[in-house]
């Protein structure tokens, strides 16, 4: 898939995200790159042979508070890549990436792991 491709899978998925999501977003920067760089797989304690699909970098929302104007946006990176490497067809990359930001997202809303995987399953219900 062409860098250009994969940018306009990017936003479908980010279309395809309930409405409510993306009225409550603030302040963040959607971002897509190659692949993670070294310090990304290190800081986010990827183990080799472990793929990176998106990272997300900032102050999640429920630390927002008093002295918090002026920063810099968050960041959410999707990398093709890994991505690509996981699915072969445009529709199972679409999924990924649908996956990927969900995810991503919750982090900017204050998720940790654990909590993520509790919303992704929940969410795998309400898709039935």
């Amino acid at each position: 898939m062409t860098e250009e491709e994969f940018e306009k899978t990017v936003e479908k998925a980010l279309n395809d995200l309930p409405k409510e999501i993306f009225e409550k977003m603030e302040n963040v920067a959607i971002t897509i790159e190659k692949r993670p760089s070294p310090e990304q797989l290190r800081k986010s304690g990827i183990r080799a042979g472990n793929l990176l699909l998106g990272l997300y970098q900032g102050i999640p929302k429920t630390k927002y508070g008093r002295g918090f104007g002026n920063i810099l946006p968050d960041k959410i990176t999707i990398f093709q890549e890994p991505i690509e490497k996981l699915a072969r067809s445009e529709d199972k990359i679409f999924g990924i990436l649908k996956n990927t930001i969900f995810h991503e997202i919750a982090h900017h809303f204050g998720f940790d792991e654990k909590g993520i995987r509790i919303l992704e399953k929940k969410r795998k219900l309400e898709e039935r």
